[in-house]
């Protein structure tokens, strides 16, 4: 079962939304932000849904919060990996900070080798919402530990699960929508003006989309070049890589880069004050 895929670049401009599309789909969550991915239980069970049964599910921790819990979760992610023969080296103290453009990375990746497996063909017959319920069991078997709703269902219809009620609430209230326009003396008009509008819609949110990649394309390689040995340390590099991996979304971060710099040229200036002052004496 070797495996050691040589990720096509390709692979690095699938989006967010479509990246977050895969997951919930696949996984039946209902996860927003990337972030929400850092503590590796997604991965994991992403690995288990394309091998099932090679990835301990009772060992992976869906409600983990804490840098600990998140790299036990790593860790059986990375023991699947050995078992599999992947060739991945897993940047666990970078993915667990959190980071936005780090964890979109990594699960760009994923992404494209589970795609290579079968073809990216989903297994019809893996149920992941009973898979986490029964691995967070199988953890604590006298069932002291609560499953998280989230766990539990994403608020979709969950197939094999008799769970109709979400379902069943967005059928009645598309055949609402429906029947209010089908009374209506021009309904055809009125549904030909939401089709139109929503196929508007839909064109602005790709081309939003493709923007939205294109400046994080620049960002990633503004990101790798301050990783860069030679730069990586270098103040303007320091500088940069604040304002990349603030966590604050509401705060910019340019006033602690700009901080930071006018220290070091302070501190410089003051250095070379000190040498021309020993020269002169």
């Amino acid at each position: 079962m070797a495996t050691n895929i040589g990720m096509m670049d390709s692979a690095y401009f699938v989006g967010r939304s479509e990246i977050l599309t895969w997951i919930n789909d696949r996984l039946q969550l209902n996860l927003s932000r990337i972030e929400e991915a850092a503590s590796g239980a997604v991965q994991c069970q992403m690995i288990d849904m394309t091998y099932p049964g090679v990835v301990p599910m009772h060992k992976v921790n869906f409600d983990a919060k804490t840098e600990y819990d998140m790299i036990q979760n790593y860790k059986v992610l990375q023991e699947a990996f050995n078992k599999l023969k992947i060739d991945k080296h897993i940047e666990v103290n970078r993915l667990v900070k959190g980071r936005p453009l780090d964890n979109l990375e990594f699960l760009q990746w994923l992404k494209r080798y589970c795609d290579s497996v079968n073809g990216g063909i989903m297994n019809e017959n893996y149920n992941p919402v009973d898979r986490r319920i029964k691995g967070v069991k199988d953890r604590n078997p006298k069932g002291s530990q609560k499953i998280p709703k989230s766990l539990q269902t994403n608020n979709v219809h969950n197939p094999g699960s008799g769970d109709t009620v979400g379902l069943d609430k967005a059928s009645g209230f598309r055949q609402g929508k429906t029947y209010a326009a089908a009374g209506g003396t021009n309904s055809s008009r009125e549904v030909q003006a939401l089709s139109e509008e929503i196929a508007a819609l839909k064109l602005s949110m790709n081309l939003l989309e493709k923007e939205k990649d294109f400046y994080y394309g620049k960002l990633r390689d503004i990101e790798i070049l301050c990783q860069t040995p030679e730069l990586e340390n270098i103040p303007m590099s320091v500088a940069i890589k604040k304002i990349l991996y603030a966590a604050d979304a509401k705060e910019s971060a340019l006033a602690q880069a700009e901080d930071f710099l006018s220290q070091f040229t302070t501190a410089e200036a003051e250095a070379e004050a000190e040498a021309g002052a020993e020269i002169d004496a």
